[in-house]
């Protein structure tokens, strides 16, 4: 790898959340352009370590090692075989090739996958002198790849990340239908709260939703409790992450006091969701108390209620949400300076509440078309 490269990058993003990554990325300082399912930007190794550790609503890091048109297997394996592999991929890299194929001549994703991981093969073999009758052992650090075809359109991408980075490292358990972590950053994200305000998820659930909005209030990075597949890459310093690290730390806020509460019906989920923000050091920040929904109340005023009820999404469920829905619409109603906040997939649901949305956004939770209602509360 030559010496402080510059790469061209993307984050990947759920349908739905790109504009929020891309907000992200500018708070950050990056320059980024908004695309499908992703952002486009460009930065160094720092900038690698940087986005990994503080993008709260996307899902991976990827460099992008090039991009071309191609139209025919042997056009796709000269152009992939003309690219720099061995600035990236020492002589031991383990390199899968993952692939996807949408609307191009080359439609067969596996041929595709098999031609490029052969290009990569053939060029590192030319690089490292490698006899022919001697495979590649694979052993070293993992190098996931990616082949993307989009309209006779290719990218090869390089994953920086690993596991996704909804994967913060506190979740010990999880509910029965549980909020990915950059899903719950995101909704969070989409409130007009702020860290002076109260905090409300009146069906916490495994407590996603609360733990996400402390790590927002206290300023600190999501993926500080976690570790990247490209720290073993032998050419990432090990003292670049040290040192993002150490900015991250600095930048968090411990002191500042939080007003966030979790309620559940399920004294079991209340457990589980009070074990999961002891494991990430924010049990004293967040409130979880066994309640039902309809023994909610506050004398509080301006607060925030996010919710992630259940959908029904299940045969005989419909009925026991849509009874869910109207508790919502009565308790909520005399709470005029709260702003509320509610992810459902069932698209009926303001007839249930009571009231039409102040505001409504499409989202995907998954592969499950769902909207997020927002109400807007008033201004004394």
């Amino acid at each position: 790898m030559r010496d402080n490269p510059h790469f061209n990058l993307i984050a990947t993003a759920a349908s739905g959340l790109e504009a929020l990554t891309g907000k992200e990325l500018r708070n950050l300082g990056i320059d980024c352009q908004v695309e499908n399912g992703r952002a486009r930007f460009e930065g160094t190794i720092e900038t690698i370590a940087q986005t990994n550790l503080w993008l709260r609503t996307a899902d991976r890091v990827k460099i992008v090692i090039g991009e071309f048109d191609a139209y025919s297997f042997d056009e796709l394996f000269e152009k992939v075989k003309a690219l720099p592999w061995e600035e990236y991929l020492p002589l031991d890299a383990n390199f899968p090739v993952a692939g996807k194929s949408i609307k191009s001549k080359l439609y067969s994703t596996p041929d595709c996958q098999a031609i490029t991981k052969k290009a990569i093969v053939e060029r590192l073999r030319s690089y490292y002198h490698r006899p022919q009758n001697l495979p590649f052992t694979e052993t070293g650090a993992s190098y996931q790849l990616e082949v993307i075809l989009r309209k006779d359109h290719v990218m090869l991408l390089l994953d920086t990340t690993g596991p996704s980075l909804f994967k913060r490292g506190y979740r010990l358990e999880k509910g029965g239908a549980p909020l990915k972590e950059n899903m719950a950053a995101a909704l969070v994200k989409l409130t007009n709260w702020y860290n002076d305000k109260p905090f409300v998820d009146p069906v916490c659930g495994s407590g996603t939703l609360c733990i996400e909005a402390a790590l927002i209030g206290h300023q600190i990075a999501p993926g500080f409790n976690r570790e990247f597949s490209c720290e073993q890459w032998e050419w990432v310093p090990s003292e670049v992450f040290e040192h993002a690290r150490h900015q991250a730390e600095e930048t968090a806020d411990y002191d500042v006091k939080l007003d966030i509460t979790g309620y559940d019906i399920n004294g079991e989920m209340i457990d589980i969701a009070r074990a999961n923000a002891n494991e990430i050091g924010l049990g004293d920040s967040i409130t979880f108390k066994q309640q039902a929904l309809k023994d909610f109340s506050t004398e509080k005023e301006k607060g925030v209620i996010v919710a992630n009820p259940p959908y029904g999404e299940r045969l005989g469920e419909e009925n026991s949400t849509q009874k869910l829905y109207e508790e919502m619409g009565k308790i909520f109603q005399p709470l005029t300076t709260w702003s509320k906040y509610i992810l459902t997939s069932d698209l009926a649901f303001e007839d249930y509440y009571g009231q039409k949305a102040t505001k409504k956004r499409k989202l995907y939770n998954g592969s499950l078309r769902t909207d997020y209602f927002q109400y807007w509360g008033q201004r004394k």
